[in-house]
């Protein structure tokens, strides 16, 4: 699990810690940015020599004079070609420096991503399960998907064009201190314009990138809504209103974007008028200096070259200031989900769930969602290896939360629940759900193979171990007639398989993982009766020797439990036997007609008189 990252701390220390596992490739890359700065200022010099002691015939500096007449003899148009030749190879190493540091750059920036990505992943999945049901699915997805290329953009787009441009502008200034002190101080004059024009755009773009994010991340999140809910959609014939409502979303997200990219557009104007009107300054500063024999042509073009060197990056950042900023919104969503707390931390002396017979005693346990809703109250009761133990309540009366804290997907907010006489919360929290198999009444199945979907129960089962489940839950005979067996794609959710079908493939990879511990939340309750009499065949086999806890939907389930809790308002209104509770609980005597589904043992006039009857 990663640990919770502060969203309000400096966003600079968090973006560099990501460079730390690429050190060696970070140095490689500084050094090629200082070889090529080195190179940049090397380049203007034999264009200053061709146009000053070539073309222009001035007498070189006598210190290279003879060394130059040594080589050349003499001969101007030897010269001519030689520094030519000079500068063209001074490209060329730049130009193969450039691709190589770029393909550094990429590198180094998409292995920044993955491991942000990895890191995002491993915590969301880490997060309670309280988080993932009131949380948007698509706002999760775009983060992992889009805001960790934020950790690239702000490196590769923002700090290393701005360190380049520092560095550059250092080392150009220094030269052109040396050849006119007034043209240097020209040259700088636009940097308090450009400085007070990316603090004002970076602090209004900010926050306009983080709305346009959300905007997007809930566009995203239309597009999962829908889809996954196409049969319900498709049978409403609701087709026009969905694009109707991703329309007027999208034309808002459309027009943030269109807003933000306006702003950006006219920063890179100003940005550039301003280097323009300096370029300018300097050149008629330059050439008024030039006339007056203060500088020669060669050296103006110097200036005009570091010139280039400058305010070419810092223009650059001005043009890539939209991608930087919403590189910094993008930052600070990923930075605010780290900072969300893990759902539980092992402690140091945590115990290995592992020799777990699984007696479940539950003492005094009470539950209190974040939001302040109190779902569970002054609940005890005990279930040893061998018994089942069946959950009956209307909807709300708590069943669902209970069953959760057994598995540590909730802790109780007051008593304790007990495995083997210990509290959950002692065990480390992965081996302990290890112990616990658990079959939805909605079974879950990936996209991929039959035998991957069943091997997801333990994934270390052999081919004959998969076989040999699938045969005990009765999966067998429907797989074998199935074009590639075991072998057969299934779609997402298990498209292309009947509803018993996919519930004895859930049983299966139950039976599999070999819990000692099994929490059925009903899962027969959607079977017809056929399919329903061939899954509880299965279940019967699957309860052999374990700790059974069922949600209880249909009366055929109760009555083959060892003990049975009535739940009423979060609270154990009776609980015994079936025959025991039809004579002692009128609420029970209720709740069994319903789960006869209308069929009343004592026969009630209306379902309406069921509810009213089974309300406290």
């Amino acid at each position: 699990m990663t640990a919770p990252s502060d969203p309000n701390g400096p966003l600079l220390p968090w973006t560099l810690s990501f460079l730390r596992p690429h050190r060696s490739r970070v140095l490689l890359l500084m050094l090629l940015l200082v070889i090529q700065i080195g190179l940049g200022a090397l380049q203007p010099w034999p264009l200053k020599i061709v146009i000053d002691y070539v073309l222009d015939e001035r007498p070189l500096p006598p210190t290279i004079a003879a060394a130059l007449a040594a080589v050349t003899g003499g001969n101007l148009r030897v010269l001519l070609v030689a520094f030519v030749l000079a500068g063209v190879l001074l490209q060329v190493i730049n130009q193969v420096l450039t691709a190589y540091a770029m393909q550094l750059q990429v590198d180094t920036g998409q292995r920044m991503v993955y491991t942000l990505r990895y890191r995002l992943f491993q915590h969301l999945q880490s997060l309670g399960l309280h988080h993932h049901i009131t949380t948007n699915t698509g706002d999760a997805v775009y983060r992992v998907d889009v805001d960790a290329y934020s950790i690239e953009n702000l490196v590769m787009s923002g700090i290393l064009p701005l360190a380049t441009s520092i560095i550059t502008l250092l080392v150009m200034f220094a030269i052109l201190l040396r050849l006119d002190f007034t043209v240097a101080l020209l040259a700088l004059s636009v940097m308090p314009f450009l400085y007070m024009l990316l603090r004002y755009y970076m602090s209004t773009l900010s926050q306009r990138e983080e709305r346009v994010k959300e905007l997007e991340s809930n566009l995203i999140q239309r597009l999962y809504e829908t889809f996954s809910s196409i049969r319900l959609v498709k049978s409403f014939a609701r087709e026009p209103h969905e694009a109707t409502r991703y329309a007027e979303a999208g034309d808002t997200t459309m027009r943030a974007r269109i807003a933000v990219t306006w702003q950006q557009s006219v920063f890179g104007v100003l940005v550039g008028l301003t280097t323009v009107f300096g370029t300018a300054s300097v050149l008629i500063v330059g050439g008024m200096h030039v006339m007056n024999g203060q500088m020669t042509v060669g050296d103006l073009t110097v200036v005009l070259s570091y010139l280039g060197a400058v305010y070419g990056p810092l223009s650059a950042i001005a043009h890539t200031t939209g991608q930087v900023q919403g590189a910094v919104a993008g930052a600070r969503r990923v930075r605010a989900m780290l900072a969300i707390q893990p759902e539980t931390l092992d402690p140091p002396d945590a115990i290995p769930a592992t020799g777990i017979r699984g007696h479940v005693r539950f003492e005094d346990v009470g539950f209190t969602y974040p939001d302040g809703t109190a779902v569970l109250h002054d609940i005890t009761f005990e279930v040893a290896p061998g018994q089942m133990i069946a959950l009956v309540g209307l909807t709300g009366a708590g069943k669902t939360t209970l069953v959760s804290l057994i598995p540590r997907f909730y802790t109780p907010t007051s008593g304790r629940v007990l495995i083997d006489e210990l509290d959950v919360r002692d065990y480390q929290i992965r081996p302990l759900r290890e112990k616990i198999a658990i079959v939805l009444q909605d079974p879950v199945l990936f996209s991929g193979s039959i035998a991957d979907n069943l091997r997801y129960g333990r994934l270390d089962a052999t081919d004959a171990e998969i076989e040999e489940a699938a045969r005990a839950a009765h999966a067998h005979e429907f797989i074998a007639h199935l074009p590639k067996k075991y072998d057969t794609l299934i779609a997402e959710a298990g498209g292309g398989l009947s509803g018993g079908e996919r519930q004895r493939l859930s049983v299966a990879r139950a039976l599999l993982k070999n819990a000692p511990i099994l929490i059925l939340d009903e899962p027969t309750s959607s079977l017809d009766a056929i399919s329903e009499e061939i899954v509880f065949s299965a279940l019967r086999r699957l309860r052999s020797g374990r700790t059974t806890i069922v949600i209880a939907h249909r009366l055929s389930t109760v009555r083959d439990a060892d003990a049975i809790l009535v739940l009423d308002g979060g609270r154990i209104a009776a609980q015994g036997r079936h025959e025991d509770l039809l004579n002692t609980s009128q609420l029970y005597r209720r709740m069994c007609a319903r789960l006869s589904v209308g069929k009343s043992l004592d026969e009630p006039e209306t379902v309406d008189e069921l509810i009213q009857a089974a309300r406290p």
